[in-house]
C-alpha cells in the first residue's frame, strides 16, 4: 500500500518566512479521461441531442487526446506529415515519473492537501487537455462541452472553495455565446473566475472544401484568420466586455499560440512551443489595447497567461515608440505629398554618380507620383491616445500577466528605471503545476524566490508578484472573489480603499 506522506519543504519554510499569502494565479488540473468523459457525453446528450453525444463519445471534444490526436499523427508517414503540413502535437506533456505530482493534479482533494507543502495558499485552476475546448469548430457542440465542463469542475471543486476555485471555460466565436455561458456559469454553477478564448480562427472563405475537424482546433490554416476579439472582429463584442462588468467577473485567456503563425512545425514539438503562448497573448493584449476596449470599459481588467511579461514589456515600449512617430499630428512628416521636389532632385544632381544618376527615366515623377489617401490618418482613434501617459494609463492598470516560477524577465517588469515612464507591470505567479515544464511541485516557489535572492527583484516585488497582483486582478470587479478562503482576511485588507 501505497501512503501519500505529506512532508515539509523548502517551499513551506519559504512560505513561512514570508508576511503575506501565496496566490497561484494558473495552476492546472488534470482531465481524467475515464471520469470525465462518461459525463460529459450524458451531459451533451441533456444540452444539446445524441447526435452530438456521440461525438463526444467518439472523441471529437478532445477528451481521449491520445487516440484522436497522438495516435492520428504518429500512424502519418514523415511525407503525409511534410506534404500537409501537420503541426507536431505536444507530447510526453504531464508529469509520469513523479507519479505523485501527476496524482496531485488529478485529484482535487490531493492537490488541497499538498497546496501547504507547496507553500500556496490559494489556487486557480485551469484546464489542460481540454484547453482547448472554447476552440471547438461547431458551435452546438462547443457550447454543449464547454457548459458541460463547467458544471463537472464547479461540483469537483466545491468542497475545496477555501483552497481552489476552477475557471468556466467560456466560448468567444459570438459575444451572445460568450454572454450565455458566462451568465450560466456565474449565475447557476456559483463560478467567479473565466477563461476566455481570446483568439478565434475564423474562415475567410465559407465555402472552402476544408473537412471540419481535419486540423487541430488550436491551428490556423491557409483558409482562416486569426480574430483577437478587440479589434477588426467579426463582431461587437462590447455588450461581452459590459456583461463581465455586470456579473464582477474579469476574463483571463490561455489561448494556445501553437498550429499558426511560424508555430507549424510538423517534426518539433519544441519548435511549435517556444513563444507560443507569448505570441498569441501579444496579439489579444494588443487587439484590446488597439481597439479601445480599456479605455471604454476602464473598470475591465485582463489576464494573460503563461505566456511570460517579456513580450508585455517590448510590446508597452514599441506602442509608445510607434506612436510617437505616427500619432495624428506627427504622421503628417511622412505624408508623401511634402516632398520638396526641388530639393531632392537638386541633391541628386549634387550627390548623384554613375550609379544613381540625376537624369534616370522617371526619377522626379518618382518622387511626385503620391500613395493613394490612406482611409484614415489617425489609426490610434478607437484607443483615444493624446499622450504618452494615455498609453501607459490604458495599459498598465488593465492587464496581468502570468509568469511561471523560472521567468526572469518577471524583474523585467518590476524595473521601473528601464520601463516607459517607470512603468510596472503587473506579473503574477503562476505554478503550471501538473505540466511538464514543473518537475517538483514543492521546488515552483523556491524558483520564483530565486530573482530575490539574486538581487533581481526585492521582497516587495515578490510580494505582489505572489500576492498583490493576483489579488488585485481576481478581485477587480469583486471584493468578495477572497470570501470564505484561506487569504480572505489579507485579500481584504490589500483590496481595501
Amino acid at each position: 500500500m501505497i501512503l501519500v506522506m505529506l512532508k515539509s519543504s523548502r517551499a513551506t519554510a519559504l512560505r513561512q518566512s514570508l508576511n503575506h499569502p501565496v496566490i497561484d494565479a494558473d495552476g492546472h488540473y488534470i482531465e481524467t479521461a475515464p471520469i470525465l468523459k462518461p459525463f460529459l457525453v450524458e451531459s451533451v446528450r441533456d444540452i444539446a441531442g445524441n447526435d452530438l453525444a456521440k461525438r463526444v463519445a467518439d472523441g471529437v471534444a478532445g477528451i481521449d487526446y491520445d487516440e484522436t490526436v497522438l495516435r492520428p499523427w504518429s500512424k502519418l508517414t514523415d511525407e503525409q506529415r511534410h506534404s500537409q503540413w501537420i503541426p507536431r502535437p505536444p507530447w510526453w506533456s504531464l508529469p509520469a515519473a513523479n507519479t505523485l505530482d501527476r496524482a496531485t493534479a488529478q485529484l482535487p482533494k490531493l492537490m488541497a492537501e499538498r497546496l501547504d507543502e507547496m507553500g500556496i495558499d490559494f489556487a486557480v485552476m485551469y484546464p489542460s487537455r481540454m484547453l482547448t475546448a472554447t476552440a471547438i469548430q461547431n458551435p452546438d457542440l462547443r457550447k454543449a462541452v464547454c457548459r458541460s465542463l463547467n458544471k463537472f469542475y464547479a461540483t469537483a471543486y466545491e468542497p475545496y472553495a477555501d483552497r481552489m476555485t476552477p475557471v468556466a471555460q467560456i466560448p468567444t466565436h459570438t459575444p451572445e455565446e460568450a454572454i450565455i455561458e458566462l451568465e450560466y456559469a456565474v449565475n447557476e454553477l456559483g463560478l467567479k473566475a473565466a477563461m476566455i478564448n481570446g483568439l478565434v480562427h475564423r474562415p475567410l472563405n465559407l465555402n472552402n472544401n476544408t473537412k471540419e475537424g481535419s486540423r487541430p482546433n488550436w491551428g490556423s490554416t491557409g483558409t482562416s484568420r486569426i480574430d483577437v476579439l478587440g479589434f477588426d472582429s467579426e463582431y461587437d463584442y462590447d455588450p461581452f466586455w459590459q456583461k463581465c462588468i455586470e456579473l464582477k467577473v474579469v476574463p483571463s485567456t490561455h489561448t494556445p499560440g501553437m498550429g499558426w503563425g511560424s508555430r507549424q512545425s510538423p517534426s518539433n514539438y519544441m519548435y511549435n512551443h517556444i513563444g507560443s503562448f507569448a505570441a498569441s497573448m501579444d496579439a489579444s493584449c494588443k487587439g484590446i489595447f488597439m481597439g479601445g476596449v480599456t479605455k471604454r470599459f476602464p473598470q475591465l481588467a485582463f489576464g494573460f497567461l503563461e505566456g511570460g511579461v517579456g513580450w508585455a514589456v517590448q510590446l508597452l515600449g514599441d506602442i509608445i515608440e510607434h506612436w510617437e512617430k505616427r500619432n495624428r499630428n506627427t504622421i503628417r512628416n511622412l505624408d508623401p505629398a511634402n516632398i520638396n521636389l526641388d530639393q531632392i532632385m537638386h541633391l541628386f544632381d549634387e550627390y548623384g554618380d554613375e550609379v544613381f544618376r540625376s537624369d534616370a527615366s522617371g526619377l522626379r515623377e518618382s518622387f511626385a507620383n503620391l500613395e493613394p489617401p490612406p482611409p484614415i490618418f489617425d489609426e490610434w482613434a478607437d484607443c483615444g491616445i493624446d499622450s504618452k501617459n494615455d498609453i501607459v494609463n490604458r495599459f498598465v492598470p488593465h492587464f496581468y500577466f502570468g509568469c511561471e516560477a523560472d521567468d526572469s524577465s518577471v524583474a523585467w517588469a518590476f524595473n521601473t528605471k528601464l520601463n516607459p515612464l517607470g512603468a510596472r507591470l503587473r506579473a503574477m505567479f503562476s505554478s503550471d503545476a501538473g505540466h511538464w515544464d514543473v518537475t517538483d511541485i514543492n521546488e515552483i516557489l523556491p524558483e520564483a524566490h530565486e530573482l530575490v535572492k539574486d538581487g533581481h527583484i526585492t521582497d516587495e516585488d515578490f510580494r505582489d508578484f505572489v500576492f498583490g497582483f493576483p489579488a488585485q486582478f481576481y478581485a477587480t470587479l469583486n471584493r468578495d472573489f477572497f470570501k470564505g478562503t484561506r487569504v480572505e482576511k489579507e485579500a481584504t485588507s490589500l483590496l481595501s480603499p
